[in-house]
């Protein structure tokens, strides 16, 4: 295989952080001091034109408000909000990580109401965003709330009745298959065109998801407009890349991370994620449009515009993980309107917006086959020759990280038993080492485009994985109890995130003991339905295997041996399924250290004018873990930056708690401070009454579980 090039070497820097930023435009004098879209702007730019915050006064910044969320009891686990505001017309709109939706003051930061859309329920979900959508006096967010995409009056934060049935679409309807079987939710918001909000939505990454069809709802009434199949029916483009039959059964295909619109070309851009099931595609052998593509869409119907594939036919969910970019470069003294999309894998498509046309030199490279059963890998894979990568692609023994001798030895011994011939190396009965791996390279924080410059601001991450693929077991045998049925199903589906003994980690909670915290019913639920992070079960497990996953989290007394029979499936007649049970977690040393060499995390300022990177920095920092006269160890973060004509980027979201500013133009951190807990959120920026804040959602702590949003603006003059 062709060897890859190394990302540059790293001068020093901080810890990311997401910023709340206020946008406005030549067309929309009326909202100048509002970031009226997730992303700033309808281009996802993150970029805010205001300035009063600058590179010669930014050390003087402070807190100028906090709003302390109360939604979670006090004895909750800490939430974890990833939700970024938006501003419009003075009010600050947010979501809560248990899944409220706010409206503050803006400048003071006082609440003026709150919407609970689980009325009274436990809630919770990943929520990373809204929408807004205003005709006349008619102003409303709209945003997703597990599967349901909600209209709420903007005013009175009341659901508005029309829109949909009493205020709610749900989003299960058109996916193909059985409504009551499936798990989709709205993470990130969809964009609004007109009257329209386009949507995508997170699926479970398993056997049975359906496909991640991209719709158009009427704003005012919450009818479908349009739907966009991308997983395509016989006839449409794309229909030859897959069996013939995949259509009725492959899922997937979807628009997790966001999109980007263009108003004035009637075009939305969109990031698709990977087929599924994701490490493992003997059912859906082919090319796979329009997996793992960034698409362009007339906005207004859903007609095909274009398409470029930067997988094909993934096996190691090398999603898209954040929308494309719409950015403006100077080409030979032209100006060039263009998509920039940023990977998981570490590189940078360049597209030319009107066409698809990559703008850099692309190759079709050769990589390793697949030796699992079935599996046919695609041959080639499209590697950009420009810009260089901005994290690291291949890795050599040399590059294990050495704590001493006893942890060396241990992570060298299990690397050789490994498979890896680089970042295509595929999925293995044998071990796969994965690098860079399922979080990148880049995540859902995405990149930020300064206007100014041309500069594209990306937080990147070095963090290997292993895959272990193992085959599917639901049957234990005859004999097996209730909870060894049960510890089987945990082990294939549940052990990856949860860890195999229900330990839990940062990010996913600790399942020990959790009969004494949550009723039997609620835990049932929860499964079934999908929480967080976490999918629903409801299409994989039937009532027995639900049975069983409960008596074993519960530590229950067996059931009846009817119960535990009724549990066993037949798969005689069916494919042999394959799982991946150690996936989407960073490979540690036995004592909780990374694996790899850092730098683990970075900040990098790419020219995409030339494609040249003017300088790429460790972002963030383990003092324990950094050796004397070395730069920073850098943190993984998947929040993104903010960048201002300031002179500025803002970033956090590293386990430091830092909130940083960092001088866009030579990486130099100007100013920091210290969070209440770590903020796992892109900030943004905005002005109010002729003053500039940053705000940004802020997780919660062991006082106050709810977490909070902090404002920071420069004292009174």
């Amino acid at each position: 295989m062709t060897s890859i090039r190394f990302a540059r070497p790293f001068a020093f820097i901080a810890i990311p952080f997401c910023l709340l930023a206020l946008s406005c435009t030549s067309e929309d004098k009326s909202k100048e001091d509002t970031w009226s879209y997730h992303r700033a702007d309808a281009a996802s730019s993150n970029y805010a034109p205001i300035d009063q915050i600058n590179t010669s006064n930014v050390d003087n910044l402070e807190n100028a408000w906090t709003f302390e969320i109360k939604d979670m009891p006090k004895d909750a686990r800490p939430g974890l909000s990833q939700c970024t505001p938006i501003i419009v017309d003075g009010t600050l709109y947010t979501v809560s990580a248990k899944g409220w939706l706010y409206a503050l003051d803006a400048k003071t930061g006082e609440q003026i109401w709150s919407f609970d859309p689980f009325d009274g329920g436990e809630g919770g979900g990943t929520v990373r965003g809204v929408s807004y959508w205003e005709s006349g006096d008619d102003n409303r967010i709209i945003f997703g709330s597990g599967d349901r995409l909600l209209a709420v009056d903007a005013q009175t934060g009341k659901l508005v009745g029309e829109f949909g049935d009493n205020g709610a679409v749900d989003l299960k309807i058109g996916l193909r298959d059985d409504p009551k079987d499936l798990f989709i939710a709205l993470t990130t918001p969809g964009i609004v065109y007109q009257d329209l909000i386009i949507v995508g939505g997170r699926l479970q990454d398993l056997y049975g998801s359906p496909p991640g069809y991209i719709r158009a709802y009427d704003c005012r009434t919450g009818e479908l407009v349009w739907t966009f199949h991308t997983i395509p029916l016989p006839g449409e483009p794309g229909y030859e890349t897959w069996p013939k039959e995949a259509y009725k059964t492959a899922g997937g295909v979807n628009n997790w991370a966001g999109m980007s619109l263009d108003p004035e070309r009637d075009m939305v851009f969109i990031s698709l994620g990977s087929p599924s099931y994701d490490f493992y595609g003997a059912d859906r052998l082919g090319e796979n449009l329009y997996g793992n593509c960034v698409l362009a869409l007339k906005a207004s119907t859903g007609e095909y515009v274009w398409h470029y594939q930067t997988v094909h036919h993934d096996l190691w969910d090398y999603d898209l993980p954040a929308p494309p970019n719409l950015v403006t470069l100077n080409r030979d003294g032209k100006t060039i309107d263009a998509v920039a999309q940023i990977t998981k894998q570490g590189f940078v498509f360049v597209l030319d917006r009107e066409t698809g046309e990559s703008l850099f030199p692309v190759e079709e490279q050769k990589v390793p086959p697949s030796y699992m059963p079935k599996e046919k890998a695609w041959p080639t894979q499209p590697f950009p020759q420009k810009p260089d990568p901005y994290s690291r692609q291949t890795f050599i023994e040399e590059d294990l990280a050495n704590y001493g001798k006893e942890s060396h030895d241990s992570l060298l011994k299990k690397f050789r038993s490994l498979r890896y011939e680089g970042m295509f190396t595929p999925p293995d009965l044998k071990g796969t080492f994965m690098f860079p791996g399922t979080r990148g390279g880049a995540q859902w924080g995405g990149a930020a485009f300064d206007k100014e410059t041309s500069t594209l601001f990306i937080r990147s991450m070095d963090a290997a994985e292993l895959i272990t693929i193992v085959e599917e077991k639901t049957d234990v045998g005859e004999n097996a109890s209730l909870i060894e049925q049960g510890a089987a199903l945990y082990g294939s589906y549940c052990a990856s995130c949860h860890g195999p003994e229900k330990k839990g980690s940062d990010v996913y909670p600790s399942l020990v003991d959790i009969g004494s915290r949550l009723p039997k019913e609620v835990i049932n639920d929860k499964i079934r339905n999908g929480v967080g992070m976490m999918p629903g079960y409801a299409s994989i497990f039937d009532e027995a295997q639900q049975e069983a996953i409960l008596a074993y989290l519960l530590e229950l007394e067996e059931g009846s041996s009817a119960i535990a029979n009724n549990t066993k499936t037949d798969n005689s007649s069916e494919e042999t399924r394959y799982l991946n049970t150690t996936g989407y977690t960073t490979w540690m040393d036995s004592e909780g250290r990374p694996a790899v060499k850092p730098p683990w995390g970075a900040l990098n300022a790419l020219n995409l004018s030339t494609g040249e990177y003017e300088w790429q920095i460790p972002l963030g920092n383990y003092e324990e873990l950094q050796e004397k006269g070395a730069p920073p160890t850098g943190q993984e973060g998947k929040s993104g930056p903010v960048v201002t004509a300031g002179g500025l980027i803002f970033i956090s979201g590293s386990e430091d708690k830092q909130l940083r500013a960092i001088d866009k133009t030579t990486g130099k951190t100007l100013w920091q401070t210290t969070l209440p807990a770590m903020a796992n959120a892109t900030a943004c920026t905005y002005e109010v009454d002729g003053k500039q804040f940053v705000a940004i959602s802020v997780g919660g702590t062991e006082e106050n579980p709810s977490g909070s949003v902090m404002a920071f603006a420069l004292p009174k003059s």
